[in-house]
């Protein structure tokens, strides 16, 4: 994705008390975020589909678990960045060129492998809602912290049971 500086995108009118330039950056790292969890989401759909072991039978449904939770949040936070003004991007291109989550390696199919792998992404993704919430805390959205604390409880449990898996 071209990089698109803050100053040249245009916000639509929004319901937010809060003003434009705080408004615009706080849906822009909400779109970076989102960017990063359709990337994420993706990932664990791969890792659904593929996963292979003794512990198949459990990995299956929990991977499809964590995919359904961050297509909830995926779809929250691309609301609050348009509710804030913004026309989010989110295409595949988009995603590909623009997420900031490793890339899940290629042919990494066995169980505790990817639930490794997993754990991982899941941490770097959680690194960048707590920078997004940042964000927000700073100027006083709270609505939008709300809604990112959310993200962070939840994927918080997600990855605690991936590495509970590893223990």
């Amino acid at each position: 994705m071209k990089k698109t500086s803050n100053a040249s995108r245009r916000l639509y009118p929004s319901p937010s008390p809060l003003e434009a330039d705080e408004r615009l950056r706080i849906a822009s790292a909400l779109e970076t975020t989102l960017l990063d969890g359709l990337d994420l989401y993706m990932q664990i759909k791969v890792a659904h589909w593929n996963v292979k072991g003794p512990q198949f039978a459990s990995l299956h449904p929990l991977f499809e678990t964590f995919a359904v939770s961050l297509g909830g949040f995926n779809d929250a936070i691309a609301e609050r960045a348009v509710t804030l003004g913004l026309v989010v991007r989110g295409t595949a291109r988009d995603t590909a060129t623009a997420s900031r989550v490793a890339e899940l390696p290629a042919g990494k199919i066995r169980d505790l492998e990817l639930v490794a792998l997993l754990a991982e992404r899941f941490e770097g993704y959680l690194a960048g809602v707590r920078d997004t919430r940042d964000i927000a805390d700073e100027a006083d959205d709270q609505d939008t912290v709300d809604l990112l604390t959310g993200v962070i409880e939840e994927f918080e449990k997600h990855s605690w049971f991936l590495r509970a898996t590893l223990a």
